[in-house]
């Protein structure tokens, strides 16, 4: 019985010619934009250096560790760290305030710069967007040490002008700073006012970009102005809007640490005290740092497997996401 004759593979699928013509494109591109692979080198020592080198010292999580020995010195004890994190009733405490402030900031800051941009985006005379752009943009580059002070200043119960208005309409002063209702508020409100502008940049970005026949399109069926918002600006930075909120849900877990620092005090550490200051608190003042590493992995572990489920949930929906 005579062999059947193997099939003809063309020379471009043949085994191995793929990985070669791969292997020749790559180096025609890097002779080609070997100047910006050249530029490219202080930023990756800058991540090899500050990003990726410190995380040998997560380390120490599985340690018991003494500065006197050193991290290779110190004793190992594995999970034991993880299991007094999750014994104690603090760490359930500032990680439900960490979580619900994160919450309402999704929930109430996030749309605010989406809002912003299309509003701006409807001011047809330049000279007035340029000033209302600048005024938006301004808190951004002001410190939280100094925004804290003038959130506190305004919010003051005795001199502040929010509840000198509040009496001459014969309504209570209100401890805005010392509540643990209205403190939250505060503290959404105050990085709204820092934020919500300069956020605005990456919408008005994509707006720009929207093909303007789009919108020609619109008036001539009769769209109205609310109906030409809803159906060409919204879709059109929809995919930026997935992008910023991937990276949003990334940092569920991390609220920063200047403005909780500078705005909260004793009254409201009830609901003010969060991861980021609790590591400062056990971490830098107290010394516990196995401790507080656990706690920083275990932050940012959550925070990838939210990044992870989130991009993964706006590509099911049609967008790009991360990646």
């Amino acid at each position: 019985m005579s062999q059947s004759a193997e099939p003809y593979i063309p020379p471009a699928m043949q085994k191995g010619s793929g990985a070669a013509v791969s292997k020749s494109r790559f180096r025609k591109q890097l002779k080609r934009d070997k100047y910006l692979y050249f530029m490219l080198i202080p930023v990756a020592v800058f991540f090899v250096l500050f990003k990726y080198a410190p995380l040998f010292g997560e380390i120490i999580a599985f340690k018991n560790y003494r500065l006197a020995d050193g991290i290779w010195g110190s004793e190992w004890v594995g999970l034991e760290q993880f299991r007094k994190l999750f014994a104690s009733p603090e760490f359930y405490t500032v990680l439900r305030n960490t979580l619900l402030l994160n919450l309402y900031s999704l929930v109430f800051a996030f749309p605010v710069p989406i809002i912003l941009a299309i509003l701006l985006n409807e001011v047809t005379r330049s000279s007035y967007k340029r000033v209302l752009q600048n005024l938006l943009y301004i808190p951004h580059f002001i410190s939280w040490v100094v925004l804290g002070s003038i959130v506190i200043a305004i919010l003051s119960p005795s001199t502040g002008i929010v509840n000198q208005l509040l009496q001459m309409v014969g309504l209570e002063p209100i401890y805005f700073m010392a509540d643990t209702f209205w403190w939250p508020v505060s503290f959404i409100a105050s990085s709204i006012w820092k934020e919500a502008g300069f956020g605005t940049i990456l919408y008005l970005a994509a707006i720009s970009g929207i093909d303007p026949t789009l919108y020609e399109a619109a008036k001539i069926d009769g769209a109205s102005k609310f109906r030409q918002i809803w159906h060409v600006t919204l879709p059109g930075i929809r995919g930026t809007a997935a992008i910023l909120l991937i990276l949003r849900v990334g940092q569920m877990m991390d609220v920063g640490f200047e403005q909780v620092y500078a705005m909260k005090n004793s009254a409201v550490s009830q609901v003010a005290e969060v991861i980021s200051t609790y590591v400062y608190t056990r971490g830098i003042e107290n010394l516990q740092y196995s401790y507080t590493t656990a706690l920083g992995l275990f932050q940012s572990l959550i925070a990838f497997i939210l990044v992870i489920s989130v991009n993964r949930l706006i590509k099911t929906m049609g967008e790009r996401g991360l990646w």
